[in-house]
């Protein structure tokens, strides 16, 4: 390198941000992963037998995976490649896989190609990936934070090993921050910081594991500062912060992994998450009908019979919501999550109808009896239809042994929660008067 390539390469640098120039040059470098990158994980397994082929890495922003697939063309010795899926089309991956053909066939070496947000890409312009992903000619590394069973052509899909980057942790992005406070010639080691470790931790919370939102606001906090030297407390990093837009796609992972989120909450009685994932479903712009939906849905599913006045408070929420609309409709969307999550539980009424109908599909369907068919119409004697049939009504109880299937079966099974422990009190006696067998005392 001569003098004047140092210089230019040390001035570019200078104007970097510090997320840009923290950016790991080697795998010792790398923060987080762990899962997949640690010693004898499959990444490093692939790399150390030389076999890495083309692989999609699935994840959050700022987790790494653009970082992590320049490192692995330094591994592989192989030449690099970017495109970007929002920018690039068919003419341009075509070019690059002709590159890539060419450099192999004359030097030898293989071109990984990176591709950031490969969902975007058509099913046109990700077909014409596939001849030489399956040749080998490239490397392909397709990033993508939408899920890729999902957004990625399954042909694609099946020739790739798929990585799940994870939110970085706390204390990766903690070990991070004190590492671009120290390093003199890509940090801010020329200037003298003293961090308070709660400072740190705050800046590493709040951004979400996300190390590009923590090292930019460590460099606004530092720069910003008018002392020397810099004291890094809460109050400063707290300033330093900007508020992060909420990562939500109301047709993407996030709408459906939030859902579920909320859904598996209520239904684990725990309030205090339901409601969080309330509120991130509400700020990020989620349709009100699908949440009033969900819980019309819920109240008879996981609630059932265990508090009947579930399903009228779930279905009085969805059309007070129709009727008020947002903002003021959260009052009641909040009212509802939470009586639903601390109501009594119960999925009777939901494994009864399922058992119901996998016996009705599995062929052995029933004729109705004869004495419970129609017989309102001229010629009903002729058959029998209505024949021996007891109306309920003439008795005491409201109840008469009669049969009213033909076969004995048993779907629906109360359980020991809430207003089904009455409800199962009353159907072991009607079962009993049902069959004909005496009632005793006790249960009348």
């Amino acid at each position: 390198m001569s003098l004047f390539e140092a210089q230019e390469r040390e001035n570019v640098e200078r104007v970097q941000p510090l997320a840009a120039r923290m950016r790991p040059r080697s795998l010792d470098e790398f923060v987080g992963q762990k899962h997949f990158l640690a010693d004898g994980k499959l990444l490093r397994r692939l790399l150390a037998a030389d076999r890495l082929s083309s692989v999609l890495f699935y994840g959050p922003p700022g987790s790494g995976k653009t970082t992590l697939a320049k490192l692995l063309a330094g591994e592989s010795r192989a030449r690099f490649v970017e495109l970007s899926a929002v920018t690039s089309g068919v003419k341009e991956v075509r070019a690059a896989l002709h590159e890539a053909q060419d450099e192999l066939a004359s030097g030898g070496r293989r071109t990984l190609l990176f591709i950031d947000e490969i969902h975007r890409f058509n099913r046109s312009q990700q077909d014409a990936l596939l001849h030489d992903v399956e040749n080998g000619v490239v490397i392909l590394v397709g990033a993508t934070t939408a899920n890729p069973f999902f957004a990625v052509n399954s042909a694609l899909v099946s020739r790739s090993q798929i990585f799940q980057f994870e939110a970085l942790a706390t204390e990766d992005l903690v070990d991070l921050l004190r590492r671009a406070i120290t390093d003199p010639k890509r940090g801010l080691g020329r200037v003298s910081v003293e961090a308070e470790d709660a400072a740190l931790e705050y800046l590493a919370e709040v951004s979400d594991g996300d190390a590009r939102r923590a090292l930019n606001a460590l460099e606004v906090a530092v720069l910003s500062s008018a002392q020397h030297p810099v004291q890094l407390n809460l109050d400063l990093a707290a300033e330093s912060v900007q508020k992060k837009a909420i990562d939500y796609d109301v047709a993407g992972d996030s709408h459906y992994d939030c859902a579920s989120a909320l859904i598996k909450s209520i239904r684990g009685s725990d309030a205090d998450a339901a409601l969080y994932w309330l509120a991130m479903m509400l700020e990020g712009g989620e349709d009100i009908r699908f949440l009033t939906r969900r819980l019309v849905i819920l109240a008879s599913e996981d609630v059932g019979n265990a508090d009947p006045q579930a399903l009228p408070l779930a279905v009085a929420a969805m059309q007070a919501c129709e009727f008020v609309g947002l903002p003021e409709c959260q009052l009641t969307l909040s009212q509802t999550v939470a009586y639903l999550a601390c109501a009594p539980k119960s999925n009777a009424a939901t494994m009864a109808i399922n058992e119901a109908r996998k016996d009705v599909q599995s062929g052995r369907a029933l004729t109705v009896p004869r004495h419970l068919r129609d017989g309102h119409y001229a010629g009903a004697d002729q058959f029998g239809h209505g024949q021996g049939y007891e109306y309920s009504h003439n008795s005491e109880a409201g109840v008469v042994a009669q049969d009213y299937l033909g076969i004995d079966r048993e779907y629906y099974r109360p359980v020991q929660r809430g207003f089904e422990i009455e409800m199962a009190q009353r159907l072991q006696k009607i079962r009993r008067v049902l069959k004909g067998q005496e009632v005793s005392d006790s249960e009348s």
